[in-house]
């Protein structure tokens, strides 16, 4: 039975995978940062090259699924955390990517729509190579994609967008929390993307750690290219709250301290090319979620 190592599992997306892991039969091992009492996790430091190099050789996964990532975007730019941001996203890859070459097993990597500008308005494609990060976590997250690509051949690489999962905070969670207390609210409307249900996400990636069709992909919910200001209205109108939502631009926003890309549009369809499933519209998606979460 193949074996599968987790990092992050105490993230949104983490969490998910093993779950689906469990649901299907599969070997799961999680690890992250904290302490905690189960068989199937083992705390581990990714920035710690000997801990990640000892703790993967006692386990020997058959695939590496690394969810573990610094996302605090807006924090990333604290002169404080920087070297934090990368010690977790470049770094502790780098030391993931290198025992998963001494182990000769697979790694998916989870990157991020921000390694690109977020210029113009045509879908990056997957197999883009126009990086050019507008913030610390783009760029730190960047330096992960380039680690994991030069020290293995047997990768995954995944960009993902406007994530939302049952365990943890989300931009539905937050507009929800908000819309309850207040009559009206601004949402930046000039940011246009797609978002990603975690549990969607989760069945994919399992998917791909059992083929072999390796390389650089872009994952996100099907149902078309929206702004945050579409997503909030959907959102209030699933939830049936009143609360009136004001379309703003970034700048009149102005609350950010790290620059956002303008265009997190992600072109999937390598993902049908290479013959996996797409996940299902986004929409259906928050009804699923909202339905899951009970908030």
């Amino acid at each position: 039975m193949m074996r599968v190592f987790v990092t992050g599992v105490g993230g949104q997306l983490g969490f998910d995978v093993m779950n689906e892991l469990k649901r299907r039969g599969i070997e799961g091992i999680g690890s992250d940062i904290i302490e905690k009492s189960d068989e199937n996790y083992i705390q581990m430091d990714i920035t710690d090259e000997a801990e990640v190099e000892k703790t993967l050789n006692e386990i020997k996964p058959d695939a590496v699924i690394h969810c573990a990532a610094w996302t605090a975007v807006d924090d990333a730019e604290d002169e404080g955390n920087r070297e934090k941001v990368f010690a977790v996203n470049a770094v502790g890859t780098k030391n993931i990517a290198g025992a998963c070459r001494e182990l000769g097993c697979k790694m998916l990597y989870i990157s991020t729509d921000y390694v690109f500008d977020g210029q113009g308005t045509e879908p990056w494609k997957a197999d883009c190579k126009a990086y050019s990060p507008l913030n610390v976590y783009g760029q730190s997250k960047l330096e992960g994609e380039l680690a994991v690509a030069e020290a293995l051949d047997k990768y995954f690489i995944v960009r993902i967008a406007w994530v939302f999962g049952l365990n943890g905070k989300n931009f539905i969670r937050t507009m929800i929390n908000v819309g309850k207390t207040h009559d009206v609210v601004r949402v930046v409307n000039d940011q246009i993307g797609t978002p990603t249900y975690t549990l969607d996400l989760a069945r994919l990636l399992v998917d791909m750690i059992g083929s072999d069709k390796y390389g650089y992909y872009h994952a996100t919910n099907e149902g078309g290219y929206i702004s945050w200001y579409d997503f909030c209205r959907e959102i209030y109108r699933q939830y049936g709250l009143s609360t009136e939502a004001i379309p703003v631009s970034t700048a009149e926003y102005g609350l950010s301290r790290a620059a956002r890309p303008f265009n997190s549009r992600l072109d999937r369809s390598k993902l049908v090319e290479k013959g996996f499933e797409p996940l299902p519209d986004w929409r259906d998606a928050v009804k699923r979620y909202l339905e899951e979460a009970k908030l």
